[in-house]
C-alpha cells in the first residue's frame, strides 16, 4: 500500500505552509461524509422509527409503549433519550482521548491512519449488529458500540486539518468539510427514507457500511502522513492518555470560550435534526412514509442551500472575520428555527427549514476554521478531540431536552412537544452569539511570530485569547 509522505515546511507554531491541490482537500475531507451519513441516518430517521417498532409497537401516538428493560416502561421521546445520552458519554470518553494517544503515536502509516482502519472496522462490525437488534436494549447496546468505534476513528482523524492544511487554505478546506457533513447529514436521511419505500428502514445500514469503507480507503492511501508523532520521553501511554484531560487547557481561554458559543449553536440544529420525524407525525398527523419523506425533503433543503452558503462562507470568513460570519449564521438560524416552530402546516415548515440550513452551512464552514486557528497546532489531535465532544455532546444535549419536552408537550396537547422543543432552540443561538464574544480570533501563528523573544534559547508559545 502507497501512503503519500508529508512534504513542506512549517511556520513557528508548526503550521503546514505548502499549498495543498484541490484534489488532496477533496481526499483530506471524504471520511467526514461516513461519519455524518452514519449518524444522519440513526439520528435523523432510522432509531426513531426503530424506536416506534421496538417501543411503541409500531404506533407513533405511543399509548402503551412496551418496557423498555424489565419493568420499566418510558414514552419514546424518553426511550430514545436514553440511548443517545448513553452513547454521547462514551463519545466524551473516547474521543479526547484516542485523539490525545494519535498525537503522541508514530507508524510506517503514520500517527493518525491505524485508527481510522480500527474504527472503521469495528463501525462495520456493530452495524450489523444494529440491523439485527430485535429489542429497545438490543438498539442501546450497539448504539454505546457505534459511538465508541465511531469516535476511535474520528478523533485522530480530526487532527488532520491542523496537521496538513496552511493558514491561507483554512477556509477553502473547511468549506469543504462543512459540505461533507451536510451531504453526509441530509444524505442519511435520504438513504432511510429510500429504505422505508423499499419496505425495510434497515437496510440502509449496509449503504453506510460501503460509503465508510471506501471513504476510509482512500483516506488511508492518498492522504499524507503529516507531522511526525510527539515523542512520549518515557510516558507510557496510560498517562499520556490521562493528559487528555489535564487542566493546562484553561489557560487557552478563546479555546473554552469558542467551545460554548459552538456547544449551544450545534444543539440548535441539533434540535431540528432529532425532532423532524416526530414533527411531521406528531404535529401534522402524518403517516409514515410520508413523515419520513418529509424529514428526507428537509434533508434536501439543508444540503442544498447549505452547501450553496458553505463553500463561499469559509473564504468571506478570511476577508470579514471568522466572528462576524458566526453572528450572521446565529440570525439567519433564529429566523429560520422560530418559523419552523410556528409553521402551520409541512410547506411552511420545510421554507424555513432553508434558512436554518444556510445558518447551518456558513457556521460548519467557519467555525471549524476559526478552531483550527486558534489551537496549538503539535496537539492538534487532543484539541480537537476535545471540540468534538462538544459536537457529540450539543446532539445528545439537545436530544435529550427536546425529547423530554416532546414528551411533556404532547401530554399538553399532542403535536405541541415538538414546537415547544423548536422554541427553545431559538434560545440557543441567542446563548451561542453571546460566548464568541470573548474570542480572540487571531491566528496562533500570527501571535506566535509577533511575540518578542527576550531569551534566545527559549521561544514562547502563549495561549490564545
Amino acid at each position: 500500500m502507497h501512503v503519500p509522505s508529508a512534504t513542506g515546511g512549517s511556520n513557528a507554531d508548526g503550521r503546514p505552509t505548502a499549498d495543498l491541490s484541490l484534489h488532496e482537500l477533496f481526499d483530506l475531507n471524504s471520511y467526514w461524509l461516513a461519519i455524518n451519513i452514519l449518524w444522519g441516518a440513526l439520528g435523523i430517521s432510522l432509531l426513531p422509527l426503530l424506536i416506534i417498532d421496538t417501543v411503541c409497537g409500531g404506533n407513533p401516538v405511543c399509548a402503551t409503549p412496551t418496557p423498555i428493560l424489565g419493568g420499566i416502561v418510558a414514552p419514546k421521546g424518553t426511550a430514545e433519550a436514553i440511548i443517545t445520552t448513553l452513547g454521547v458519554l462514551v463519545a466524551i470518553l473516547v474521543q479526547p482521548t484516542v485523539a490525545a494517544i494519535s498525537d503522541h503515536t508514530s507508524t510506517r502509516i503514520g500517527r493518525r491512519k491505524p485508527f481510522i482502519i480500527v474504527g472503521t472496522i469495528l463501525d462495520m462490525v456493530f452495524l450489523l449488529g444494529f440491523y439485527l437488534a430485535g429489542a429497545w436494549i438490543g438498539l442501546l447496546i450497539f448504539y454505546v458500540l457505534l459511538q465508541f468505534s465511531s469516535n476511535f476513528a474520528q478523533g485522530p482523524f480530526q487532527g488532520y486539518m491542523p496537521d496538513l492544511v496552511p493558514a491561507r487554505q483554512v477556509g477553502l478546506a473547511s468549506g469543504l468539510m462543512g459540505l461533507m457533513i451536510l451531504l453526509g447529514t441530509g444524505g442519511g436521511a435520504i438513504l432511510v427514507a429510500a429504505a422505508t419505500a423499499f419496505g425495510n428502514p434497515r437496510a440502509a445500514v449496509f449503504v453506510i457500511m460501503a460509503v465508510e469503507l471506501v471513504t476510509m480507503l482512500l483516506t488511508v492511501t492518498r492522504v499524507r502522513d503529516g507531522r511526525a508523532g510527539i515523542p512520549r520521553n518515557g510516558r507510557s501511554w496510560r498517562r499520556i492518555a490521562l493528559e487528555a484531560w489535564g487542566t493546562d487547557i484553561l489557560h487557552e481561554r478563546s479555546f473554552i470560550w469558542l467551545l460554548g458559543s459552538r456547544l449551544f449553536l450545534l444543539m440548535a440544529t441539533s434540535t431540528l435534526i432529532a425532532m423532524s420525524l416526530f414533527f411531521m407525525q406528531d404535529t401534522f398527523a402524518l403517516a409514515r412514509q410520508e413523515a419520513v419523506n418529509l424529514t428526507a425533503v428537509a434533508g434536501i433543503l439543508v444540503i442544498v442551500f447549505g452547501a450553496i452558503a458553505t463553500l463561499p462562507s469559509g473564504r468571506l470568513s478570511q476577508r470579514f472575520g471568522r466572528k462576524r460570519m458566526i453572528y450572521l449564521a446565529a440570525a439567519i438560524g433564529f429566523v429560520g428555527m422560530a418559523g419552523v416552530a410556528t409553521a402551520g402546516s409541512p410547506t411552511q415548515a420545510l421554507v424555513f427549514v432553508v434558512l436554518v440550513g444556510v445558518g447551518g452551512g456558513i457556521f460548519l464552514a467557519v467555525d471549524w476554521a476559526l478552531m483550527t486557528d486558534i489551537i496549538p497546532k503539535a496537539e492538534s489531535g487532543r484539541y480537537m478531540g476535545i471540540s468534538n465532544v462538544v459536537t457529540g455532546a450539543s446532539g445528545a444535549l439537545a436530544a435529550a431536552i427536546g425529547f423530554v419536552i416532546l414528551d411533556y408537550g404532547n401530554k399538553i396537547s399532542y403535536g405541541l412537544g415538538p414546537r415547544l422543543a423548536f422554541g427553545v432552540a431559538c434560545c440557543y443561538y441567542v446563548l451561542g452569539a453571546l460566548l464568541l464574544r470573548p474570542v480572540d480570533e487571531h491566528r496562533r501563528e500570527d501571535v506566535v511570530e509577533a511575540e518578542p523573544v527576550s531569551d534566545p534559547a527559549v521561544s514562547p508559545v502563549p495561549a490564545a485569547g
